[in-house]
């Protein structure tokens, strides 16, 4: 489940990087969205997933209140899954 955990993890800050620093800039700069439009689904099913991924671990990995919002906010925050995945989840 960790294993499983960490690619979603990797991926959703993947994608996030993408939306946020590549596809966004294009859409309001040069006024065409078709990287938001391509990019947009994955990212929202990815962070689906990884919430609810992150419910799963809080009980398996025993985290307390403070780790499991700790992994919660990082889904909002630019590379904050990076830092999860290092952190938390690296055996």
């Amino acid at each position: 489940m960790i294993k499983t955990f960490r690619i979603v993890s990797i991926l959703e800050g993947v994608s996030y990087l993408l939306l946020l620093f590549i596809a966004t800039p294009i859409k309001y700069i040069v006024g065409n969205d078709i990287f938001v439009k391509i990019l947009g689904m994955p990212h929202g099913l990815l962070f689906i997933a990884y919430v609810v991924l992150a419910v799963t671990m809080k009980y398996e990995l025993n985290w307390n209140s403070k780790t499991f919002i700790t992994v919660l906010a990082a889904s909002i925050i630019p590379f904050g899954t990076f830092y999860i995945d290092k952190k938390y989840l690296r055996a």
